[in-house]
């Protein structure tokens, strides 16, 4: 607890200052918008395609129990996530990467079946249950849009701030991860429509979204354009840009990638994103530090020190 004795020799200004700044770091849950995290958001949402190829395809456990394990997985970190009483690093990536996962088997459930187009050569299923919905990318992204602005319709309804930086309550967070969660599932089927259907091919789907999230950048300058609403285009964005990426380190030559296969690239993806975590831990940690200039003087804290033995 703070010593009284000390608040006399500080500023009441300054002190209150301190206040606010200690108050609003402790009560932050989620990150700001720099480069920093969108860095870390295509990595782990790249890393999100490859894991989530590596469990239902070439694990062949099936989109279908894939999807409900990754669901599962999404649920026990976003948990973590909500129960932690400020932003960490390790809890927020951890859910984005779990909901990349999800979303990455959840569009292919959706979008894909047990015909030839899907599989592989001589294969006739993947793993246990139901082979997918089949609906194509297009009837998939439709149905995903509806859903996002719906959430984005109840979202506003609420009166919440849509600002990432400024959200700190139970119910902005779960409006928030629950937009993520089919943000990062809609991008899926976008990646996988720009890579398979559209004849792009890898390369030309991710450099078509890389030029789009430029245009993007180039907009933050246009004051009647709102930020929030480029955050969560760039945001829907930056996964088919993961997805294509994850498509052309793990698939075929023939089909255009490097076919690193889809451990190999999850292991090398999982290490990087484990190092940016890292990093940003440390620069929360030394954000949270305090000021020296909030600190009393030596003189004084010695004094203190002495009344308090």
């Amino acid at each position: 607890m703070e010593n009284p004795e000390l608040i006399p020799d500080l500023d009441v200004a300054d002190t209150h200052q301190s206040a606010v700044t200690t108050t609003k770091s402790v009560m932050k849950k989620l990150p700001e918008a720099t480069l920093a995290f969108w860095i870390m958001k295509v990595a782990a949402t790249t890393l999100g395609e490859t894991a989530g190829d590596l469990f239902a395809q070439t694990l062949k456990i099936g989109y279908f129990l894939t999807t409900i394990a990754l669901f599962l997985l999404f649920v026990v970190t976003l948990v973590v996530q909500l129960r932690s009483r400020r932003y960490n690093p390790f809890f927020y990536w951890t859910v984005i990467l779990s909901t990349s996962m999800a979303g990455t088997t959840m569009s292919d459930f959706m979008n894909r079946d047990a015909s030839t187009k899907f599989l592989s050569d001589g294969t006739t299923s993947l793993g246990w249950g139901p082979q997918g919905l089949g609906l194509g990318y297009p009837t998939g992204a439709a149905i995903l849009i509806s859903i996002l602005v719906v959430i984005f319709a109840i979202w506003k309804l609420t009166g919440m701030t849509f600002q990432i930086r400024d959200i700190v309550t139970f119910r902005g967070e779960a409006l928030f991860w629950s937009a993520i969660l089919v943000s990062n599932t809609l991008g899926t089927s976008m990646g996988d429509f720009l890579s398979d259907s559209s004849g792009l091919g890898y390369a030309g789907g991710a450099a078509l979204v890389t030029g789009v999230l430029l245009v993007l950048v180039a907009l933050m300058r246009v004051p009647a354009v709102p930020n929030v609403l480029l955050f969560w285009i760039a945001f829907v964005l930056t996964r088919p840009l993961g997805a294509t990426a994850g498509d052309f380190l793990t698939k075929p030559v023939a089909k255009g990638g490097l076919d690193l296969g889809t451990a190999g690239s999850s292991a090398v993806l999982l290490t990087i994103l484990i190092g940016l975590m890292g990093y940003a831990y440390f620069q929360e940690r030394r954000s949270l530090a305090p000021s020296p200039s909030v600190l009393p003087e030596t003189g004084e804290r010695d004094r203190v020190t002495r009344r308090e033995d």
